[in-house]
This record gives C-alpha cells, structure tokens and sequence, in this order.
C-alpha cells in the first residue's frame, strides 16, 4: 500500500510516493501546471507506476486553523482527484511544510535556482512523512 503525497500550488504540483510499507516518504517530481497540459493525467500516471491506492492532498490552512483561498481551492483540486482517479483522497494541514523545506535547502546551502527546482517536491515529502508518522502512532 503506498500513498502519494500532493503539494498543490497555482504553478507546480509537488510529489512525494511512500515506500511500500508506509513508512519512508521520497520527493518524486514536481509537475509544472504551465507546462504540463493535464496534471490529472500525470498523476493517474503516477498513480499506476508507483501502485499507489491513497492520495494526500495538503491543505494550507492560516495559523489561527482558519481556510482560505488556497486552502479552498486545495479542497476543489482534491475533489477532482477523488472523481477522477476513484481513489480514497484525504486533506492533511500542511502548514509551515514549504518554510520548512526551504529552510533544510538554506542549511544545506542549495542555490536560489535549485531551490526553486526542488522545494515543492521536499514539500510534498514533509507533508507525506508528517502523515506517516501520524499513523505510526
């Protein structure tokens, strides 16, 4: 059983697939919204190349546990997934995951332009393993 982790954005689309025993999240691509014409189908991609049976959508909330624009249309890109894919799709707070993805890139003295590169991606992994461990619990 393996889920996949999703960092939605306006732009990018950052992925991370668990391990095939729930335990261990790796950073798999980021797709670029501009450049591919239908991230669904990518995804559904994904979805089959990984085996993957549960999606994980993050939902960025304000720091008072408030949604907004973001989170709401976090929420409508999940439905979307749901009926287009047929799978379980859950929404998991995702908040501060970016700032902490690009702070291990500053500490790891990635340049400006790989950062951007990689950070929805390392985003989506923290996301993942934030909801691993959860469940390890």
């Amino acid at each position: 059983m393996r889920t996949m982790g999703l960092d939605y954005g306006e732009r990018r689309i950052g992925v991370a697939i668990s391990d095939a025993f729930g335990w261990t999240a790796q950073g798999s691509e980021v797709i670029d919204r501009k450049i591919v014409k239908d991230e669904f189908a990518r995804i559904a991609e994904l979805v089959k190349l990984h085996e993957v049976d549960n999606l994980l959508v993050g939902l960025p909330k304000n720091m008072n546990g408030t949604i907004g624009p973001s989170g709401e249309n976090c929420i409508a890109f999940a439905e979307q997934l749901k009926q287009k894919l047929g799978l379980p799709v859950q929404l998991w707070d995702e908040r501060l995951t970016t700032v902490a993805a690009e702070r291990t890139l500053l500490e790891a003295d990635v340049s400006r332009n790989k950062r951007k590169q990689v950070i929805d991606k390392m985003a989506a992994a923290i996301l993942l393993q934030s909801y691993l461990d959860s469940r390890a619990k």
